[in-house]
């Protein structure tokens, strides 16, 4: 199960050339610990996440330090595990939360859209607005 959870997030990708593989200790601050990359420690972070096995799966922020193509594998494993899950992803990169079944808009603390990506872009209100701009670095 350990190892299942592993290659659900991405992490078995490194885990394999640690010097101590699945004992190592991670962590400056421990004796024998070593550091891991900012998009190393988030896949061990899902990892531990997928391992526990709950019915809600909250993800706070889940691919803000790993690359688009990583981004991408991480969203398709979790897409397959949610069908009994509820999933609760807090982002603010909207091709991490495009494809929620509903997406709520919070600003100043208080939810002032909601609905699927097409509802919202439908709308175009605050969600669309920052859709577009944040689009504008892809084109």
């Amino acid at each position: 199960m350990l190892k299942e959870a592993i290659e659900k997030s991405g992490a078995d990708e490194y885990i394999d050339i640690l010097p101590d593989k699945y004992n190592q200790v991670v962590g400056k601050m421990f004796e024998g610990g070593i550091d891991l990359s900012g998009g190393q420690w988030q896949k061990l972070a899902l990892a531990r996440a997928f391992f526990r096995n709950s019915p809600i799966l909250i993800l706070d922020e889940p691919t803000s330090a790993i690359d688009a193509k990583a981004e991408y594998e991480i969203f398709k494993k979790v897409q397959s595990l949610q069908k009994d899950k509820t999933v609760l992803i807090i982002s603010h990169r909207f091709s991490t939360v495009r494809n929620a079944d509903r997406i709520l808009v919070l600003d100043e603390g208080k939810i002032i859209e909601e609905g699927s990506h097409e509802h919202l872009m439908e709308e175009k209100g605050l969600y669309a607005e920052l859709f577009n701009i944040q689009a504008q670095g892809y084109k």
